[in-house]
């Protein structure tokens, strides 16, 4: 709660620095150049936007006339603008379904998440029709033969030489001529190199996190601690699936790093402090039992 408190009004202000600050790279302004090092703003504000918004969900639980939620939408509302004004659709969307997932473990109607599951797509569609790289992209998944789909076709070109096995460690071609093979089409090179088995095996690494994650949590009583481990934890398991969607042509395609496996400073160390949240909501003091009163000391 502490660190959220800190990092995300930091985190919020250098997102909207990217707009006048930022240099333009693809027709987006998402990184700052700040003492030699190149910072994304993003990556280290969807855990602390994470954190605020189930601080502010859980304290209207506590207290039923404190505007918790009104105050995590407020935030929301924010954060998504920025995210549009850069752009950066495809962490809007990101974000945006882990809010969502947020406000349903709080309990909200299911009215009210109908509500914003319409805006959302509302935003899409504005996206779609104001952008012409989302509309490309879009254009590009929804027609892959009338429209230009080069990286999408030589991601699946490169699952398809990978076979079961790969062709090897630095054997594969596909990171030579594809667009960041580095960090938003890794997966590909991955499934090129070391073959479908090793796909398969991240796939089910992620997903032993994801659920070793939630499991922790379905005994836990403080709404505070569910509410962000899970979403912390969401975060993590659908920035993976996006970027494997986007690697197998089942999604259009956005910039997304494949979690500890993309190369990037940012999304390294920002899904390294995600983890670190994680492990010290969930911890649990073995020498005193779970529901005591002193079971949890410190993860506030």
């Amino acid at each position: 709660r502490r660190l959220a408190c800190i990092l995300f009004p930091i985190t919020l202000l250098l997102l909207y620095a990217t707009l006048f600050f930022g240099p333009e790279i693809k027709g987006a302004t998402r990184w700052l150049h700040i003492a030699g090092f190149s910072l994304q703003p993003v990556e280290f504000l969807k855990p602390a936007f994470v954190v605020f918004t189930a601080w502010m969900l859980s304290e209207q639980f506590k207290t039923p006339g404190f505007p918790g939620r009104k105050i995590a939408l407020g935030g929301f509302a924010i954060v998504l603008a920025g995210l549009i004004f850069q752009p950066d659709f495809g962490q809007a969307v990101l974000i945006s379904a882990v809010f969502a997932a947020q406000l349903i473990a709080a309990g909200l109607p299911l009215l009210w998440i109908g509500v914003f599951g319409g805006l959302s797509l509302g935003a899409l569609a504005v996206g779609y029709w104001q952008v012409p790289h989302i509309q490309a992209r879009l254009d590009a998944f929804l027609n892959p033969e009338s429209v230009d789909s080069y990286q999408i076709d030589t991601a699946l070109n490169a699952f398809r030489s990978g076979g079961w096995f790969g062709l090897g460690p630095g054997e594969g071609s596909v990171k030579k001529v594809l667009p960041d093979a580095h960090s938003d089409f890794i997966f590909a090179v991955a499934g090129e190199e070391f073959g479908a088995l090793a796909c398969l095996g991240i796939l089910f690494l992620f997903t032993v996190i994801v659920v070793r994650g939630l499991s922790h949590l379905l005994e836990e009583e403080d709404s505070f601690i569910v509410l962000a481990a899970s979403g912390l934890i969401v975060l993590f398991g659908a920035q993976a699936l996006i970027n494997i969607g986007v690697n197998l042509a089942v999604i259009p395609a956005k910039g997304m790093t494949l979690p500890f496996i993309s190369y990037g400073g940012s999304s390294v160390l920002a899904l390294a402090l995600s983890m670190g949240m994680v492990l010290a909501l969930t911890r649990r003091n073995r020498f005193l039992k779970p529901h005591g009163a002193h079971a949890r000391r410190g993860r506030g």
